[in-house]
């Protein structure tokens, strides 16, 4: 199965953490997310989830050893969006662009599938930049950015609206 973007071009935002009241209006959901940003010190935050809204808006933080690009795969979301912030460490994280095929089946249940892309933009993340990764727009969180692979990680998952 091959999956090619809406609009032929990627969506994502990337910015620095400051500046996220920026991207308020693009859904409520997202208003939600950044709204917890705006008030929340991450590097507080237990490992694992904290509801923020339900089943809508939650945080995943956890503890990770970045990898190399080669031993990682695209991932891609149907039903949310994904926030990711760096709290320690540096990762790039990478943008499908192009056509996309599916690697591993999509899940409905855990709403996760892999594939490969055609073509990627390479993004350096580290404390004080996030990334929205939308729904359906492939992404490799998790890359190497350098020698030291130790990474703490929020993922602010944000339900797409209909």
């Amino acid at each position: 199965m091959k999956y090619v973007s809406v609009t032929g071009e990627t969506k994502m935002i990337y910015d620095e953490i400051k500046n996220i009241s920026r991207y308020r209006g693009i859904s409520s959901n997202l208003d939600t997310a950044i709204d917890f940003l705006e008030k929340t010190d991450l590097k507080s935050l237990p490992l694992g989830k904290t509801e923020i809204l339900d089943d809508k808006v939650f945080a995943n933080v956890m503890e990770v050893q970045a990898k190399d690009e080669e031993e990682l795969s695209f991932e891609i979301h149907k039903k949310y969006m994904d926030i990711q912030i760096d709290v320690e460490g540096t990762e790039l994280i990478l943008i499908g662009l192009g056509e996309f095929t599916e690697k591993e089946p999509f899940s409905e249940e855990r709403d996760f599938g892999s594939c490969t892309a055609e073509k990627s933009a390479r993004m350096i993340m580290g404390p004080g930049r996030f990334i929205v990764c939308m729904a359906q727009e492939p992404h490799l969180p998790s890359a190497a950015a350098g020698d030291d692979r130790r990474l703490k990680k929020c993922v602010i998952k944000v339900a797409v609206e209909d």
